[in-house]
């Protein structure tokens, strides 16, 4: 192993002692023998299979094989989703031939960012992850699975889905993804037209011409966001089937990969002799592989906040300074949109996760000795998906790329590290991801530009009143403030702004989306300001400067001056925080927890953990 991964992944454990070790003791005690239906009263028993089929109800009547709870985020609004109602068929065809019996446990709610971004809607983005897994808990407190097998592809879905299912960490699951849609216009037509839109250089219609011809089918959007970084890191993390994740929908392969998770999740319950409960698979090293990953890949930003969220449902405690120094030794061996022109599947074509995995182990940068739903050790996950007829097979995955403008080995890679960094200063801490970002602007002081509202920005810059250096300090869009939303509608017109020869930077205690780019972002700054941070006592004209090289992030103006100012603007009260249905989740802004920490109300704890 690399010193540093093993330092960090050591510090780790330490960090966690206690708290893991509580975790585990929980999910051991629910670990008893035998199906878990066995400890219902014959009433509960006969409401739990009363629907089914004579033969199903005859086996969940004897408690002698294994029941699995399908837990779905099916709906027709999210085109990674929409494959999603064929599967229960699939999968509990597949149980029965394996020896199990599966039932639809329950739905989770699956919001779509591309549609709600922007909008108010999308103030409930972040918080819909904390709900997906509340969701997941009400369908298996049901206390009638042996395992589950979780339906989920997009950004707050599979964090909600796997930190629910944590809280079951004594049953197996496995995570069923549908794959991305086929290649549509090129990333960077789309992104020239988006810019020249929001520069009044074409139409409406030219824009939605090129938006329908990039998002045009069901599957995956194909740029390197949230939803494909998910794919990514449950098949490093062990918790996808090897090669599962980017095989198209309408593919044959991806109905027997389908079908394949339905078996194997029969053949991993304590009934049979694999037993691997998600629990023992969701580690300490395998939280570190997830992080090593995202960052190998140039992966959405996103996962500051969600890794450790999932970590901690699991007992473990992850920081953000952990992201920091395995930043420092991971290269950057992938180059996807919006990192690089390429799509998702031009990365699955050149030798996808196979080579990847394979390149980072033989490099010693992700820990092998791990369990996984596939079996023991990573190595399993070196091998790709093929169907001898119609039956699935696996054989050794690629050894060498087959497009190093999008793949590379560890020994020639793009970066020797993987850009995403923490920026401490008099403003907090932040992240910064610079994969995408040229040297030239890793360093920028710039008079700061104060709003407290994405759109009063947006108008400004329409109105013509931002051509200069500018730092963009976005505020009170924290998760207590407005329920971190997303601030991707920014990008095009900073971009504009930094094209047209201006030094610009973006300073803000919101997101700014896994599909971040070209525009230096110090984003997720915590403390916020609706929490009192000091990003809301900056004002119009202070200097700032954001400098990714060292790590810092400071407005230049004396301590003492600056501590002494009283903090302006203000989050939304609860009688201003309504519509879009976001009254029903004030108690989440009430709750929530800080940025750092995964900006979760389920782990808002002294510990930061369960």
């Amino acid at each position: 192993m690399h010193p540093v991964v093993e330092a960090v992944t050591r510090r780790i454990i330490e960090r966690s002692a206690q708290t893991r070790a509580r975790y585990l003791a929980r999910i051991d005690a629910a670990a008893e023998q035998g199906p878990t239906r066995g400890r219902l009263g014959c009433a509960n028993l006969a409401h739990g299979f009363a629907a089914t089929g004579q033969q199903d109800k005859a086996a969940l009547r004897r408690f002698v094989k294994p029941n699995i709870g399908i837990v779905s985020s099916y709906n027709d609004v999210l085109s990674a989703h929409q494959p999603f109602a064929a599967y229960p068929a699939i999968l509990k065809d597949a149980v029965r031939k394996a020896g199990g019996i599966a039932q639809v446990a329950g739905g989770v709610p699956a919001m779509c960012d591309g549609i709600t971004q922007g909008r108010d809607g999308m103030q409930l983005s972040l918080f819909s992850r904390d709900l997906i897994a509340m969701a997941t808990g009400v369908a298996l407190a049901h206390d009638l699975f042996d395992g589950a097998l979780l339906l989920g592809v997009c950004d707050k879905i599979v964090p909600g889905l796997v930190i629910g299912a944590l809280a079951f960490g004594h049953l197996p699951a496995i995570l069923v993804p549908t794959g991305p849609m086929s290649s549509g216009i090129p990333n960077k037509e789309k992104s020239r037209i988006r810019q020249l839109y929001a520069e009044g250089l074409a139409g409406r219609e030219q824009l939605l011409e090129a938006e329908t011809a990039s998002y045009h089918s069901a599957g995956t959007c194909t740029f390197y966001g949230t939803a494909n970084s998910n794919q990514m890191l449950m098949e490093v993390m062990g918790l996808h089937l090897p090669g599962a994740s980017f095989v198209s929908p309408d593919s044959p392969l991806r109905e027997a990969l389908t079908a394949a998770a339905a078996s194997q999740v029969v053949a991993l319950t304590e009934l049979k002799d694999q037993y691997t409960p998600i629990g023992r698979v969701v580690d300490e090293k395998s939280i570190v592989n997830g992080v090593v990953a995202l960052l190998a890949t140039g992966g959405s930003t996103n996962h500051t906040l969600h890794l450790p969220a999932i970590a901690a449902a699991a007992g473990i405690q992850l920081t953000w300074q952990d992201f920091a120094d395995l930043s420092e030794v991971v290269p950057l061996l992938v180059r996807i949109y919006p990192n690089g022109p390429a799509d998702i599947n031009h990365f699955h074509a050149a030798g996808g996760t196979a080579f990847l995995i394979g390149q980072l182990l033989d490099a010693g940068l992700l820990h092998p000795d791990v369990r996984t739903v596939a079996g023991a050790g990573l190595d399993a996950y070196r091998r790709e998906p093929v169907l001898d007829g119609t039956a699935l097979s696996y054989r050794p995955g690629p050894t060498e790329s087959l497009d190093t403008d999008v793949l590379r080995p560890a020994s020639a890679p793009f970066a020797p590290n993987g850009g995403l960094r923490i920026l401490d200063g008099n403003l907090g801490s932040a992240v910064i991801k610079v994969a995408a970002v040229a040297t030239e602007h890793h360093v920028i002081q710039a008079p700061a530009v104060v709003f407290d509202d994405q759109h009063v920005f947006l108008a400004a810059f329409d109105a013509g009143q931002l051509d200069r250096d500018l730092v963009a300090v976005i505020r009170y869009q924290g998760p207590s403030a407005n329920g971190m939303p997303e601030l991707h509608k920014l990008t095009p017109a900073l971009g504009i702004l930094q094209d047209r020869g201006y030094q610009v930077a973006l300073v803000t205690d919101g997101r700014m989306s896994g599909a971040s780019g070209k525009i230096p972002a110090a984003i997720h700054l915590t403390p916020e300001a609706a929490a009192g941070g000091p990003i809301g006592r900056i004002r119009d004209g202070d200097l700032v400067r954001l400098d990714a090289t060292a790590g810092t992030l400071d407005v230049l103006i004396d301590d003492d001056v600056f501590a002494a100012r009283e903090i302006t603007g203000a989050a939304l009260d609860d009688a201003s925080w309504s519509g879009t249905g976001r009254e029903l989740f004030s108690v989440f802004r009430r709750q929530v927890g800080p940025a750092d920490r995964g900006a979760s109300v389920i782990t808002n704890t002294p510990e930061g953990v369960l």
